[in-house]
């Protein structure tokens, strides 16, 4: 006689605790990501599965600290990230200034949502009444609320216009030579229809990023103003100047001194011939005249021939006695105070040395000036 073997039996209690976790991960693993990619995105494609899973679901537990704001009416703070700073250690200082609530939230969207490796070192303006997520994507931009804008003495307005199209400002050279050719100044020292040549005022600004047209040459002619101080005024009328012909002769010392140290002796020189009704006859004017040279793509065209000495223009200080009408650029400080203190000199010319050191040789008299020429 056989015996029947009997059969396993499985109770459905214990059957229903061995799926039961198997639901619950698949749960997990779909529903989890799910939820969290409504509300805050979809994850980084660089995260794992697992990854995915792990902060979503601490993005659900922080939940309000990610998306909500620490308050509703906070003003902008400036916030710097070193290059090379960690997400970490950008979090705790974000969290200490009050900008967010929970620096390990803050971590966990930057990580889920891969920003974490894309953060920006640069300034920033941050506020706290913006939400965490919005934070995170001003960080992966440096781009600064404001730029620096340098102005070189001696460059004409044109040259000024020309390096706005990189100076991150969204003002056009057209826009700028627009208003620059005829501002709205209100100075007493601007004769009626003049431009602004002489009175853009070189130097570096720091200025904001949004900054019009307008504001930049109010701000540029503003700044030559307040240089144009009542003592060095005092000096220019002693020269027999107003404030408009002593600029004007100012932006040809400019022109005219390669270093700094001469400008007064330079000045000394314009001085003399004005005073003895002598032509200035200064190239500096002729190369305004001229404008831009396609040839040396500059707008100081350099060596110039005879022929350049002969084009008709009140700017021709070899054809035409005194000064010319305006400033043929926008000449430093230092030149303005070498027309207002210049040196007392007996010279009357000047020449470059030979030696390529930027000095001149001044001399009294013609003969002396023809003896300084270069071999």
């Amino acid at each position: 006689m056989t015996r029947r073997r009997r059969r396993a039996y499985i109770p459905w209690g214990c059957l229903v605790l061995l799926i039961l976790p198997l639901f619950l991960a698949i749960g997990v693993f779909l529903v989890v990501p799910l939820m969290a990619q409504r509300s805050f995105g979809p994850p980084s494609e660089k995260l794992s599965v697992f990854q995915r899973v792990q902060y979503s679901a601490l993005l659900l537990w922080y939940d309000g600290q990610v998306t909500s704001p620490v308050s509703s009416s906070s003003g902008e703070v400036p916030f710097t990230i070193k290059p090379g700073e960690g997400p970490t250690s950008v979090a705790v200082r974000l969290e200490q200034a009050g900008i967010i609530r929970n620096a390990d939230a803050f971590i966990a969207y930057l990580v889920y949502s891969g920003q974490d490796t894309s953060m920006q070192a640069g300034e920033f303006h941050l506020s706290p009444a913006l939400a965490p997520v919005q934070i995170a994507q001003k960080l992966q931009d440096a781009t600064p609320m404001q730029v620096k804008f340098v102005i070189l003495p001696g460059w004409r307005m044109e040259e000024i216009a020309a390096s706005l199209p990189t100076s991150g400002l969204s003002i056009s050279p057209k826009q700028f030579l627009q208003v620059a050719r005829d501002p709205r100044s209100g100075f007493d020292f601007m004769p009626k229809g003049a431009s602004a040549e002489g009175f853009l005022f070189p130097g570096e600004y720091i200025l904001p990023r949004a900054i019009g047209v307008d504001q930049l040459v109010a701000l540029l002619m503003n700044n030559a103003a307040l240089a144009l101080s009542p003592e060095m005024r005092a000096g220019f009328s002693r020269q027999g100047l107003d404030v408009f012909q002593a600029v004007t002769l100012a932006s040809i010392v400019q022109r005219e001194a390669v270093k700094t140290e001469e400008q007064p002796s330079i000045a000394s020189v314009f001085l003399n011939r004005l005073a003895s009704g002598m032509s200035l006859e200064t190239d500096p004017t002729i190369q305004y005249a001229l404008g831009f040279d396609a040839a040396t793509n500059s707008w100081w065209k350099s060596p110039l021939s005879v022929d350049d000495l002969e084009i008709q223009s009140p700017y021709n200080t070899y054809q035409n006695r005194g000064l010319p009408p305006g400033p043929i650029c926008n000449p430093s400080l230092s030149a303005l105070q070498a027309v207002a203190y210049p040196a007392q000199t007996p010279y009357y010319f000047f020449r470059a040395r030979c030696d390529g050191s930027g000095l001149h040789n001044f001399s009294e008299t013609f003969d002396q000036h023809l003896q300084n020429v270069c071999p």
